[in-house]
């Protein structure tokens, strides 16, 4: 079984998609609520700027798709590991679309793309959670055994182990790595038997952040040249006790992302890009 990976959580490279006028269906769909498109299209261009400017990555922006509401989630469409890019197959078919131009763009970034080409298979990225040793992978709605196999079979120097999610979530929705070892976890009972069978399933010893809300253990780590540890996570005003929990990880550098509106269309932070490792410039 592989060891931490050696470069876990250093990006080089970002993958993201401006968001349509046409995301308010999305929300309308999922929790019968209104959206302010235009706000959270002001909470996308910020959270870009900070990908850019703060820290630094190297940004592929690609044009939003109105005939495709969901287009911005862009970390359902591809799992990439070092250099290799799984491009994934979505749950909902009305989805699968938005692979085109995930496909493109990390080709256009020189990976090794693999295409999931079974027809039976489905895999959304947001229910794959990487820790640097081993994968986790949801099986849910949107994700099924034989999507998870073939994230096996792609990415053989790792374990895989599936998880049971339930109650229409995705497994990063209340669970995501917080740093190395540092899995951020949910309060609710689904959250934490979620985390039991994880910790059951693996080898590896995991350290737990557990937050006050479900939604915000959805966080990004990157550990980066000249910043160190680096988390992106729930801002104050969202969720005011999950922050505070956040804040006591004093060897991090914390950024607080306001995302209020996006989440309307679950839009969790870590589906809003798609992250890489380019050991070489292209």
């Amino acid at each position: 079984m592989a060891g931490l990976m050696t470069d876990f959580g250093n990006f080089t490279h970002a993958v993201v998609r401006a968001i349509p006028d046409s995301f308010a269906k999305s929300a309308q769909r999922r929790s019968g609520g209104e959206l302010d498109v235009s706000k959270a299209q002001r909470e996308h261009e910020l959270y870009i700027g900070v990908l850019k400017h703060e820290l630094g990555l190297r940004v592929l922006e690609l044009p939003a798709d109105e005939s495709l509401p969901d287009c911005a989630l862009v970390g359902d469409a591809a799992v990439v590991c070092g250099d290799t890019a799984l491009i994934a197959r979505p749950g909902a078919a009305a989805r699968r679309k938005e692979t085109e131009a995930m496909r493109n763009a990390l080709k256009e970034l020189n990976l090794n793309i693999v295409d999931m080409e079974d027809e039976s298979a489905t895999l959304d990225g947001e229910d794959v959670l990487f820790t640097g040793r081993e994968f986790f992978v949801g099986i849910s709605t949107r994700t099924n055994q034989r999507g998870a196999e073939i994230l096996a079979d792609t990415f053989k120097d790792y374990a895989v182990s599936m998880v049971p999610v339930q109650n229409g979530q995705r497994l990063k929705s209340f669970c995501s790595m917080a740093g190395p070892g540092l899995v951020a976890i949910g309060s609710s009972e689904h959250a934490q038997k979620c985390l039991k069978v994880v910790q059951q399933m693996s080898d590896h010893r995991y350290d737990k952040l557990t937050v006050p809300d479900d939604a915000a253990a959805n966080c990004v780590y990157m550990n980066l040249p000249g910043k160190g540890h680096v988390l992106l996570h729930c801002a104050q005003e969202e969720y005011p006790e999950s922050a505070k929990v956040f804040e006591k990880l004093k060897d991090h550098l914390l950024i607080p992302i306001s995302n209020a509106e996006k989440l309307k269309a679950s839009g969790a932070l870590t589906r809003c890009s798609v992250l890489i490792h380019k050991r070489t410039e292209i």
